[in-house]
């Protein structure tokens, strides 16, 4: 397959790898190929010693197809692109094994590649570090060749970050990959020189990133969708959270917006409503597809359907048996409860070892015989380009009342997901009663692309934004009724904005679904829930979902009237306010506005000041003195037996000139303090 013609490698003009820019877009890029002797081999991870062994080993098995899941497809090359999603432990790469330390296998299996390693699942572990999560992508090259060793070879190249930006890795792998099997281990030298030029992600913006002379131009996801790094919440809008929807439908509003929800949804539409229920609530689910990129893309497309709510769910876009999650979840019993998790698979075997899983859901068909790397600009290699016949939904709403399809829907029920095992189905097995009924406007609005794959590929983006319109919409009404416990309050004309603001409403589940049962969800809600709606806020209370999600709402919303207040401050006349005020309170105010200057100076101290914090401090220091020299004598002079209040009064910027107060009675009173 030849690579992207856009793209040339001018070792000339590359620029230099800058490691510390890098990590901010990468962790690694690794080329993994498949030795049916050895099993799965790293053959270059670039920049090198970046893994721990452990890693190393569970990142090679998620690149490539179950071998089980497999269909025969005698194509000279098949290229396809999926992501899969794995934990990782905070400082594993500090305190484990690297990856210059792996064992080294016999260079005879390729005298080309000495750096090869066969990988062995460390007997260590250290479960004292914090997890976070790690995205692969994955451009995965099966090449069919009778003249090799059991007929063909497989080999991935991985792109490896902590990011989730599907929007900027897909079209990246698109280049690197074909580029990689064309001049090998330079793809990765030169991709990654390019990337460590990129300037910082920035969530909830269209970046240009430049590839040699090509430019990716990507919405990047918003920081409300992504999680927190280490306690410390990203810059976030307070508007995020505002019960309407945005004008611009071109910017993401949640994580995976580039997914086709239409294309591998495209067999369960009727049944969209009930899998965001499920997502919503935090239910466990098992997607099984016949091929990674679909198993890959159906996670990604039901991640997004709960935009903009951050989803707390541990999704895995594609899960196999060598997961370290999995001994944990093959050791669930009936009547354990399994974790909150999605679950993406294709080995059919997991049908058998997660038969307790209580909603499975079975999307996608088996690969069509093709060469061709289906991924558009807007898409995933989950979609497929091609299909047996068109799609009317009119025949839709007919078939749903069809006796023969009642009779295969009951036969299905009864069979169970196990039923995959002769025969690939879309379906989904689920005992939950949906409160939300399927909106057959939406459905309607939905465009037919017949046969013709370019037209389909078009149209399958008009589709993705009526529904992914329609679910944003969705799940922004049903998060509306929280909208008070977020909303901040500003100064009320005369008082002092120097004291500290009011707390936010205090939250309680009992107080919220009682006022929310007398007052009704809404008038969008309404027409589309059934009668136990609230039972589905109740649920999605108890859920994994609405406990992350409140507390960061509330951070940033508290974040925000922190901000109003602080900007009242910078625009108060201290005259004016004193004006108004008793000695008490003025005395009270002296000692707000010493404590937001300690404040301020802490936050400069420890690197953490906003970008006007001199000016505010200079406004703090005026308004301070400004107290300071109408105090009563005896006033100023115990004041001044403080040390630190002394010093916080004669740090004060000589230059900082107040009407009719001179500085020099600090000066003056001073005198007498402790030094």
């Amino acid at each position: 397959m030849s690579r992207s013609p856009s793209f040339s490698v001018k070792s000339e003009n590359s620029p230099k790898l800058d490691p510390e820019s890098l990590q901010q877009w990468v962790v690694a890029f690794c080329v993994i190929r498949f030795d049916l002797e050895q099993g799965q081999l790293i053959e270059e991870c670039y920049p090198p010693g970046c893994l721990t062994q452990d890693e190393e080993l569970e990142i090679a098995f998620s690149s490539f197809p179950d071998s089980v899941s497999q269909h025969q497809n005698r194509s000279s090359i098949h290229d396809c692109i999926f992501f899969f999603r794995v934990q990782r432990r905070e400082n594993s790469q500090i305190d484990k094994v690297s990856s210059t330390e792996m064992t080294k296998s016999d260079r005879k299996l390729d005298p080309k590649s000495p750096d090869v390693k066969v990988l062995k699942r460390s007997k260590t572990n250290n479960n004292s570090n914090a997890l976070r999560y790690m995205y692969g992508y994955v451009f995965n090259r099966q090449r069919h060749d009778e003249r090799l060793k059991r007929g063909g070879e497989q080999k991935s190249v991985v792109v490896l970050s902590h990011n989730p930006y599907s929007s900027v890795f897909r079209p990246l792998l698109q280049i690197m990959g074909p580029l990689y099997f064309d001049i090998g281990r330079k793809a990765l030298e030169h991709i990654a020189a390019y990337v460590s030029m990129w300037p910082g992600p920035v969530p909830g913006k269209l970046m240009e990133l430049p590839i040699g002379n090509a430019v990716l131009k990507v919405n990047l996801p918003p920081a409300h969708s992504l999680a927190s790094e280490n306690g410390m919440l990203l810059e976030e809008s307070a508007s995020s959270m505002a019960p309407f929807l945005p004008n611009n439908q071109s910017v993401p509003q949640g994580l995976f917006h580039d997914s086709d929800l239409f294309g591998i949804f495209r067999g369960l539409l009727l049944q969209l409503w009930v899998m965001w229920e499920l997502l919503l609530i935090g239910e466990p689910m098992l997607i099984i597809a016949p091929t990674p990129p679909q198993c890959s893309e159906a996670v990604a497309g039901l991640v997004s359907l709960v935009a903009p709510l951050l989803c707390s769910v541990d999704f895995r876009p594609y899960f196999t048996i060598h997961d370290p999650k999995f001994a944990h979840l093959n050791s669930l019993r009936e009547g354990d409860t399994f974790p909150p998790m999605i679950l993406g698979v294709t080995n059919l075997f997991f049908l058998k070892s997660l038969r307790n899983m209580p909603h499975v859901v079975s999307v996608g068909n088996p690969t069509p015989n093709t060469n061709r790397l289906a991924l558009a600009s807007r898409s995933s290699t989950g979609r497929l380009t091609g299909r047996a016949e068109g799609f009317g939904f009119q025949q839709l709403s007919l078939k749903k009342f069809s006796p023969s399809n009642l009779l295969n829907a009951v036969k299905l029920r009864r069979e169970g997901p196990l039923c995959l095992m002769t025969e690939h189905k879309e379906a989904i097995w689920s005992t939950y009663s949906a409160t939300t009924k399927p909106d057959t406007s939406i459905l309607n609005r939905l465009i037919d692309a017949g046969m013709s794959p370019r037209v389909e590929e078009s149209m399958s983006v008009v589709n993705n934004e009526i529904l992914r319109r329609h679910f944003l919409e969705l799940t922004t009404n049903f998060l509306a009724p929280f909208g008070p416990y977020f909303r901040t309050r500003t100064p009320s004309g005369g008082s002092s904005p120097f004291v500290d603001p009011p707390p936010l409403i205090p939250f309680n589940a009992d107080e919220f679904l009682g006022s929310l049962s007398e007052r009704g969800p809404g008038k969008f809600l309404s027409k589309r829930m059934r009668s136990n709606w609230l039972d589905l806020y109740r649920r999605f209370l108890q859920g994994p979902n609405f406990v992350p999600w409140f507390q960061r709402r509330r951070a940033v919303a508290e974040q925000e009237q922190d901000r109003l207040w602080r900007h009242a401050r910078m625009k108060t006349d201290i005259q004016q306010l004193m004006s108004k005020m008793s000695e008490l309170e003025i005395i009270d105010s002296f000692n707000c506005i010493e404590r937001h200057l300690l404040e301020e100076t802490l936050a400069q101290q420890s690197g953490r000041a906003s970008a006007d914090s001199t000016a505010t401090c200079q406004k703090l220091m005026g308004d301070l003195l400004a107290i300071f020299n109408v105090l009563p004598k005896d006033m100023q002079q115990l004041l001044l037996l403080n040390p630190q209040k002394a010093a916080l009064l004669k740090g004060a910027p000589e230059h900082t000139k107040l009407p009719g107060r001179p500085l020099a009675q600090v000066e003056v009173v001073s005198s007498t303090s402790p030094r």
